[in-house]
């Protein structure tokens, strides 16, 4: 399962992700993070690191949020 890193996360990058994550799946944009689909091993670890709230699975990701899974995508074209 894919996951997503939406809103909460631009300008705050607070890297407690980065910290956790086993694979060091989640790299930095500009603005904020983002998670490598093909590296991610649906640990989780992210999402109760996350101080925002900002990491969800591709399946629970609040509708509002729907345009960070293509935001995410591109990223790593």
């Amino acid at each position: 399962m894919t996951h997503i890193i939406a809103e909460p996360c631009i300008g705050v990058k607070s890297g407690d992700c980065v910290d956790v994550c086993p694979v060091d799946c989640i790299h930095e944009g500009d603005d904020m993070f983002y998670i490598d689909p093909e590296e991610c091993i649906d640990c989780q670890q992210c999402v109760s690191a996350c101080p925002v709230e900002a990491i969800f699975a591709e399946d629970e990701l609040p509708e509002k949020w729907s345009s960070f899974i293509e935001k995410n995508a591109n990223f790593f074209k």
